[in-house]
């Protein structure tokens, strides 16, 4: 029998998303460093665990076909997970939107192929609407030379998402212009957008699509953006001075540390009712066209509930190449609308 094993099954996504296949009729494998919590959630659901931390993972890879990693901060797990299975020839998918993850792994592709495995990274929210939605901007504007994405969160965070996102405070900006990935300053650039909500000001923000809407599509020229009250957009910019203190280890640490006392992920009834807005823009420099496109998904996190089980479950069933992928180029434009609850609308549309 194919066997899945989730790694970080006890954080909060994880064990949503372990939960999740289990509905489904799948029998993971649940794994992570702690023994204790993998016990409570393995008893839980009734399944077998393995306690390990990442360095040791080729050591616990037996019977596994397909790992999906749900332990951020990525830079951190995901190296360490994608060497062990490529290694063994085992497929690697996880639910990171680190831009430093998507790259070094992309690096790996060639790898990848000569294994025969497949790395894909970014399965959950990050980056999968997003970066379908790119595919299907590129669908409807070929010769697209620039790609705008944005997208209107709502609802909270978990632990695992607020502390990888300590991790990036000290990284500032990302955007790809004529190909290559540019560092540039916190919200250096604004505009306004309709996400489908009403017109809203948004600011850059260094999402994981600067690095895979490239490979997606080829568009040379990526941004993405997130709506920002006035005053979130000025301390978004002061904190471009503030970086050398938040890449300090001591820092980070102390943030992390208050995070795993006091942040909480959002309860079942947000994840039920909660909703997202994506929005895209295409344009050509050839030929001045555009074209915009829309897509509504559930809550952040029960949409990466759903976006990773589903990916986990194609791979497991052998639909996923080898080598380096994204969503997209793993299952299609069209992946995130045979999602639950999702629609997508193109500009014109009655």
């Amino acid at each position: 029998m194919t066997a899945l094993l989730v790694y970080g099954a006890y954080g909060y996504t994880g064990e949503l998303v372990a939960a999740e296949l289990c509905a489904r009729g799948h029998d993971p494998v649940l794994a992570g460093r702690n023994a204790t919590k993998l016990d409570r959630i393995g008893t839980r659901l009734g399944c077998d665990t393995r306690a390990f931390p990442v360095g040791a993972a080729a050591a616990h890879l037996d019977g596994v076909d397909v790992v999906l990693n749900c332990a951020g901060p990525f830079t951190e797990t995901a190296t360490p997970l994608a060497d062990a299975c490529l290694d063994a020839g085992v497929d690697y998918l996880d639910i990171t939107g680190e831009i430093p993850v998507f790259e070094t792994l992309a690096r790996r592709d060639d790898d990848a192929r000569d294994a025969d495995a497949t790395l894909l990274p970014g399965v959950g929210f990050d980056v999968v609407p997003t970066d379908c939605l790119a595919a299907h901007l590129a669908q409807r504007l070929p010769d697209a030379t620039h790609l705008a994405l944005g997208f209107e969160p709502h609802g909270g965070i978990s632990p695992g998402t607020a502390a990888t996102a300590v991790g990036q405070l000290g990284d500032g900006g990302a955007v790809r212009r004529d190909g290559r990935l540019l560092s540039v300053p916190p919200a250096h650039r604004q505009r306004r957008i309709d996400f489908g909500t009403g017109t809203r000001t948004a600011v850059t923000f260094p999402w994981g699509d600067v690095a895979t809407a490239f490979r997606s599509t080829g568009i040379p020229n990526v941004e993405v953006y997130i709506p920002m009250p006035s005053a979130a957009r000025r301390a978004l910019r002061a904190s471009g001075h503030l970086a050398p203190l938040f890449d300090a280890a001591p820092v980070r640490d102390t943030l992390r540390s208050l995070i795993t006392r006091f942040v909480d992920g959002p309860d079942a009834d947000e994840r039920a009712t909660g909703r997202a807005h994506i929005w895209g823009e295409v344009s050509s420099d050839a030929t001045g066209e555009t074209a915009v496109s829309r897509l509504v998904t559930p809550e952040t996190y029960a949409f990466t509930v759903d976006a990773a089980t589903t990916a986990a479950e194609r791979t497991l069933d052998g639909d996923t190449p080898p080598g380096y992928q994204t969503p997209a180029t793993a299952f299609g434009a069209d992946f995130v609308t045979d999602l639950d609850g999702v629609t997508r609308t193109d500009d014109g549309d009655a």
